[in-house]
C-alpha cells in the first residue's frame, strides 16, 4: 500500500543533487573550522538571513539552546510565546540546561506577541526578582497553523525589548516560509532580531542541521555552548553539502507547498466533523480541529493510516498537516480521497486542476 506521509516536512528525503553533493563533499575538521563545506554554508547562510556570521548545528533544538545559553546568564527570564515550539516542544532545556526560567505569555491568532504584553513582562532591576534575559519569537508559527508576523509586528516586540536593554531571539525554523508568503525577503523578516535560527531539514528537504546566525562576537561564544551541549563537528561537511543545495535550490519552491495546503484545506474544511480556519493556512501547514464526538482523536489517525494516509497531532483534538517536497499532486488528491472516505463513508470528487 502506498503511504502518504504529511505529518511534517521534517519527513522530506535528500534530493538526488544532494546526494551527490554529499558524495563529492571536500571536508576537514569543523571542531578547528577546517571544513570548506561547513565554512561555505555558514557563510551562505549568514548571507541569506542578513546577519554578520552563522553556526551549524545538528538540530533546530540546538540551535535554539545555544541561543538562549549565549544570550542569557542563569537566572535570566526568556519571555516567550504559550504555544510557542519552545515552550511545547524543546524539553524546558533552557531551564533545565541553563538555569534560564520561563516567563509565558500569550500568543495571539497568528503567534505574534502583543507589545504591551511584553513590556509588561519585563522584570524592573530590583532584588528579589530574575532579570530579563531574552525574548524570543517565533515565524512561521507552528502551533497556530504556520502562520506568519510581519516585519512590523516584529519590531514592535523587538523595540519593546531593546529600550530595555533585552535581546530578542528569533525561532525561524520556517522563516523562509514566511518570506515566501510575504513576498519579502528573510533579512527584512530578521534585520530588527539579534539572532534567528532556522532549519534546513524541513520544507528546505536536507537530511540534518540547521543555522543560527547574528553578530559575529555573538556566534564565536554561541560555538562555546554548541561544545558544551555536545554539538561539536568533524567531517560535517559531508551533511553540510546537503545543505547549500537547499538554500540554493530548495527556496524558490516553496510557494508550492503553499499551494497545496491551501487546496487541502479548503476540501478539508468542506467535510463533516472538521473546522477549520482559512485565514489560518497561510504557508504549508493545515492545522484543524475534530468536532465530530463519534471520532476520537487517536482512532481517526489510525483510520486513516490504515488507508496509506500519515498525518500528526497537537494534542488534545487538533490535528495536523504538512505539505512537502516529495508529495504528488496525485498523492495530495488521494488524501483528500481517504479523508473523505473515512468521515463521509465513500470519496468525494476532486476538483479539476
Amino acid at each position: 500500500m502506498e503511504i502518504i506521509d504529511l505529518r511534517s516536512d521534517t519527513v522530506t528525503h535528500p534530493t538526488p543533487e544532494m546526494r551527490r553533493a554529499m558524495a563529492s563533499a571536500e571536508v576537514g575538521d569543523d571542531q578547528s573550522g577546517e571544513d570548506p563545506t561547513v565554512n561555505r554554508l555558514e557563510a551562505l547562510a549568514a548571507r541569506m538571513v542578513g546577519k554578520e556570521a552563522a553556526m551549524y548545528v545538528p538540530s533546530g533544538v540546538m540551535g535554539n539552546l545555544s541561543a538562549l545559553l549565549t544570550h542569557c546568564q542563569r537566572g535570566a527570564e526568556v519571555i516567550m510565546g504559550d504555544e510557542s515550539h519552545l515552550f511545547h516542544y524543546e524539553s524546558g532545556a533552557g531551564a533545565a540546561l541553563g538555569g534560564l526560567p520561563y516567563h509565558i505569555i500569550p500568543n495571539g491568532r497568528f503567534g505574534e506577541l502583543d507589545p504591551d504584553d511584553v513590556r509588561r513582562a519585563i522584570r524592573p532591576e530590583r532584588n528579589g526578582v530574575p532579570p530579563t534575559g531574552l525574548v524570543c519569537l517565533e515565524n512561521t508559527h507552528n502551533r497556530r497553523g504556520g502562520t506568519v508576523i510581519t516585519p512590523i509586528q516584529i519590531r514592535a516586540v523587538a523595540d519593546v525589548a531593546h529600550e530595555r536593554g533585552v535581546p530578542v531571539h528569533l525561532d525561524g525554523a520556517r522563516i523562509f516560509n514566511a518570506a515566501a508568503y510575504l513576498g519579502l525577503s528573510v533579512p527584512e523578516l530578521t534585520e530588527s532580531v539579534d539572532s534567528v535560527q532556522f532549519c534546513l531539514s524541513k520544507g528546505l528537504s536536507a537530511p540534518v542541521g540547521s543555522l543560527l546566525a547574528g553578530p559575529a562576537d555573538f556566534i564565536q561564544r554561541a560555538r562555546k555552548a554548541r561544545k558544551m551541549l555536545g554539538g561539536a563537528m568533524r567531517q560535517a561537511g559531508v551533511i553540510a553539502a546537503a545543505g547549500i543545495v537547499a538554500l540554493e535550490r530548495m527556496v524558490e519552491r516553496l510557494p508550492e507547498d503553499h499551494r497545496e495546503a491551501r487546496r487541502l484545506a479548503e476540501r478539508l474544511a468542506q467535510l463533516p466533523g472538521i473546522r477549520l480556519d482559512l485565514d489560518t493556512v497561510q504557508t504549508n501547514i493545515v492545522a484543524f480541529e475534530l468536532v465530530d464526538e463519534r471520532w476520537q482523536p487517536e482512532e481517526l489517525l489510525k483510520a486513516l493510516a490504515a488507508r496509506g494516509l500519515r498525518i500528526s497531532s497537537f494534542g488534545g483534538r487538533r490535528l495536523r498537516i504538512v505539505a512537502h517536497h516529495g508529495i504528488s499532486s496525485e498523492q495530495y488528491d488521494r488524501a483528500l480521497e481517504i479523508f473523505s472516505e473515512v468521515l463521509v463513508g465513500a470519496p468525494s470528487p476532486v476538483p479539476a486542476r
